[in-house]
């Protein structure tokens, strides 16, 4: 439990530096973006307040993740940390239409724009983002809301130096249509990032197996067991953004003695090898005829047996 704690903790302490650090530059970023008339600017802010939105509620995901059972949600909240990251993938996808309706907007119109401006300030923006992303880089594979938020704040220094270049293109040139052209190639770039949040989220949503578990491998272990005959009813979703349950039915036969050991023995090997952290597995003498309802075992499997681990 310490170790729970302390992992609370260090997550805490990566939202709240990438949140001020982020939400600071944003601010600086608009201003700037103004004060220069530049859309790539004005852009690349919206985008990072995008970012920080999803780092506000990855952060607020965590935290719900480990939120306590009760009489009527008997899973916490956990299932809100994917329900943000939906909303997060849906609001990027938002404000990148508002933006490109801009873009297209400034072509007609060739506003002046301060290039210096932009070249610091996007340097300043790639320094932010470029230390953000190092902060989660380490826990993205554990979590996707930890994933997006290093996605992001990866893409987000990508962006920012394009913008860098721009500006010095910009000042060299005084091609005024490099401004709108390069905020059109930010909205591409980040709808690129964002799809791959976007379609996990809609998975995870509608309780599809969650992409880094192989649904038919699982099954294939399930049912060479030793004494599993055969297999049925199999389900395996995303209680949360970072854990994973599956239930099952499984046949076998004229097996004595008690099926505790077999059920922690598979509970834990499904843990290890699958990372599924809640199995639920009910055990069936196979005892029904064809045309017998699954669901009602009668005295066969009074009570479904659970492991859990």
């Amino acid at each position: 439990m310490h170790h729970h704690e302390e992992n609370h903790g260090h997550y805490n302490r990566l939202f709240a530096i990438g949140v001020v650090l982020n939400v600071v530059f944003v601010l600086v970023e608009t201003v700037a973006g103004f004060a220069a008339n530049s859309l790539a600017l004005l852009a690349d802010a919206g985008h990072n307040l995008v970012d920080v939105l999803s780092l506000l509620l990855a952060w607020g995901a965590h935290t719900l993740a480990s939120s306590k059972p009760t009489h009527r949600r008997t899973y916490g909240l956990r299932r809100s940390t994917i329900l943000a990251s939906l909303i997060s993938a849906v609001a990027l996808y938002g404000a990148l239409g508002a933006m490109a309706w801009e873009a297209v907007g400034r072509f007609q119109s060739e506003a002046p724009v301060s290039g210096k401006v932009m070249i610091i300030v996007a340097a300043v923006g790639m320094l932010i983002n470029g230390l953000t992303a190092m902060l989660f880089a380490r826990d993205r594979h554990h979590d996707l809301n930890i994933r997006g938020a290093f996605l992001h704040m990866a893409a987000d220094a990508l962006v920012s130096l394009g913008v860098v270049i721009t500006g010095v293109v910009l000042m060299y040139s005084g091609w005024l249509w490099l401004d709108p052209a390069i905020s059109l190639v930010i909205i591409v770039v980040v709808l690129g990032s964002g799809w791959g949040l976007l379609s996990e989220s809609l998975n995870l949503a509608v309780d599809a197996v969650p992409s880094h578990i192989d649904a038919r491998e699982v099954r294939e272990y399930l049912e060479k067991l030793p004494g599993v005959e055969s297999l049925h009813d199999l389900h395996i979703w995303g209680m949360s953004t970072t854990e994973t349950a599956l239930t099952a039915h499984l046949v076998m036969r004229g097996r004595e003695g008690s099926y505790d050991a077999f059920l922690s023995d598979t509970s834990s090997a499904l843990h290890q090898r699958f990372a599924i952290h809640h199995a639920t597995l009910q055990i069936e003498n196979g005892g029904l005829e064809d045309g017998e309802e699954r669901w009602s075992c009668g005295a066969d499997c009074d009570s479904a047996i659970t492991g859990a681990v």
